[in-house]
């Protein structure tokens, strides 16, 4: 369709044209953004070659000093002045070689192998298991306390995984050093100074200030933010249930088994058939959940913005307010209002009717309960993007609605032209990260109905409950399935994460920064 046409389109039809627009698109968007993942790995892969390239070079080129601090860190800073740098870098390495000798390598050397149980003495083979043996002490039938061994899978599972995060870390040293000592020896053979250690200090509140700012929360991010999505991640390919709780029990690797449990739709297992279903309504609750609230509350932002409207300071004051009371306080007091027996509207319902009968608000049927959670998500979302949208109102230039009137525009030709499209252009990441906010929105779902009603043919679930609520369930419920509730995660992540960064790259947000500026 041509420019000129597109612009003769009224608002509906446009609407129209853009949505199928998009979905015509989006085939070749995700094409391009697999083969832009694809050239990301060919770039680390390249990357990881010139690294070997560079190390191997460095080893033939320097000295005996330089092949030496390959095998011993900091022999060559040492040798070339640089005492406490070369001491660090030693002390690096006996600190690693102690760590993983008396602590790292019981649990790493066995994370594949055969484990054992040993109990009263006897020694029992597991197949593929993780354990680490624990030691427990326990009474016997007649009263007397027994010593008993047994292999703790989550112990040698977690301790792996910090393992091979220190052993990364180390690697980094370790190609630091090795640069370090190449560098040296260059700069002695070309009789330029070295760098002291003070003057190294000092760089780092200079030169490489960044360093020094990023490197405590690189630090805090990697200890409790990567460490444990890693372990999450591997459980998702254990068998780690309610019967396989260490210490007791042991867990062994499943491989891809959860995902097809979840997957396997043909087969109509309950699992396979609550995770689609889930999926759906997570999808529906979303969508919902976000355009509702970013509609009605540009809508209301609007009325409040409009010229001869009084007291516009006490209406965003209101908002404020509703904003600054906690959302589970808020959510748990609508369950109380809605609540069948001695619900506050049933109550008031039963005054004014006379009816006895109460209103399942929340339990009744899929349906309303569904329709209770959205609208009841309206009333909490909505002073959120009134405060957004009116500070993106007030900052839209006066000249521009000037000039549409002096043209002849109407009030909804300046919306469609002007107040619209400033709107989606500035809120459109606001959007897209509130989808998959509500796609993890745990709070108003559970709070509200628990996941109820609930439904037999499903695995642990109720109509009402999303992935992230599922997920809740599995975990903390009576089954304690971890192993399907990390994959559950897992899939969960894979969805937001590829439509964030499709959705966010064929905005106009993204293609065209400057167009409002």
């Amino acid at each position: 369709m041509r420019y000129i046409d597109y612009m003769q389109l009224n608002p509906f039809q446009k609407f129209g044209y853009n949505f199928t627009q998009f979905f015509k698109k989006l085939p070749g968007n995700i094409a391009r953004f697999f083969k832009f993942l694809g050239r990301a790995i060919v770039h680390f892969f390249v990357a990881v070659g010139k690294g070997i390239a560079g190390y191997g070079k460095r080893f033939v080129k320097g000295d005996i000093f330089v092949k030496l601090s390959y095998l011993i860190f900091g022999v060559s800073n040492m040798v070339r002045g640089q005492i406490i740098k070369g001491i660090i870098f030693l002390l690096t390495e006996a600190a690693y070689i102690s760590f993983m000798i008396f602590f790292a390598w019981n649990y790493i050397s066995k994370i594949n192998v055969v484990g054992t149980v040993i109990t009263g003495g006897q020694e029992t083979k597991v197949p593929h298991s993780l354990g680490y043996i624990a030691k427990m002490e326990t009474i016997d039938a007649d009263g007397f306390p027994v010593t008993e061994f047994v292999d703790d899978s989550m112990l040698i599972l977690l301790y792996s995984v910090l393992t091979i995060v220190v052993t990364i870390i180390f690697f980094a040293i370790y190609i630091a050093n090795t640069k370090s000592a190449y560098k040296v020896y260059e700069a002695k053979k070309n009789g330029e100074p070295i760098p002291g250690f003070r003057q190294e200090i000092k760089a780092f509140f200079d030169e490489k200030f960044h360093i020094t700012l990023m490197s405590l929360p690189c630090l805090l991010i990697g200890c409790f933010t990567v460490l444990p999505l890693i372990f999450m991640i591997l459980i998702a390919f254990t068998t780690y249930d309610k019967t396989h709780l260490p210490p007791g029990n042991l867990f062994q690797w499943a491989g891809l088994d959860n995902f097809g449990q979840l997957v396997n739709f043909a087969g109509g297992e309950a699992k396979a058939r609550t995770f689609l279903d889930l999926a759906g309504w997570t999808i529906i609750w979303a969508i919902f959940a976000t355009f509702s609230n970013y509609i009605l509350g540009m809508i209301v932002a609007l009325m409040i913005n409009k010229k001869g409207i009084k007291l516009k300071a006490l209406w965003r004051t209101l908002f404020v307010v509703v904003v600054a009371v906690p959302q589970f306080v808020s959510l748990l007091l609508m369950a109380q209002i809605l609540a069948e027996n001695g619900g506050a509207l049933n109550q008031l319902i039963e005054m004014i009717t006379g009816n006895h009968t109460p209103i399942k608000f929340l339990n009744g049927t899929p349906l309303s309960a569904r329709i209770t959670v959205i609208i009841v998500n309206i009333w909490v979302g909505i002073p959120y993007t009134i405060l957004i949208t009116s500070g993106i109102l007030m900052n839209i230039p006066a000249d521009l609605y000037e000039s549409a009137t002096i043209d002849g525009a109407g009030p909804v030709k300046s919306f469609t032209k002007i107040t619209l499209p400033y709107m989606l252009f500035v809120t459109t990441p606001y959007l897209i990260t509130s989808f998959i906010g509500n796609i993890n929105n745990f709070n108003v779902i559970y709070l509200l109905t628990g996941g109820g009603p609930s439904n037999p043919d499903y695995y642990n679930a109720g109509y009402t409950d999303i992935l992230v609520t599922w997920l809740f369930n599995l975990t903390m419920g009576e089954r304690q399935d971890y192993k399907l509730a990390a994959a559950i995660g897992i899939l969960v992540f894979i969805v937001c994460a590829t439509l964030s960064l499709i959705t966010f790259n064929m905005t106009k947000s993204a293609k065209d920064e400057e167009a409002f500026s």
